[in-house]
């Protein structure tokens, strides 16, 4: 799960590598971050490899 800005740049590595299946929770500590537009993108692949998903959503980070 990775956080970018307005301009593609990654500004925030939030999960890297493998976590249970299920609903999982994360932090996000944005106080280096400035007020905007923000993008998140999820990678996903089963354990075997064989699906995957990946998702990228706007969110707005407001101070």
């Amino acid at each position: 799960l990775k956080v970018y800005d307005i301009l593609g740049k990654e500004v925030a590595t939030l999960l890297n590598g493998e976590i249970e299946s299920g609903i999982q929770t994360v932090s996000f500590n944005a106080k280096d971050l400035a007020s905007g537009i923000y993008f998140y993108k999820i990678d996903v692949k089963s354990s075997e490899g064989k699906q995957s998903f990946s998702e990228t959503r706007k969110m707005l980070l407001m101070k």
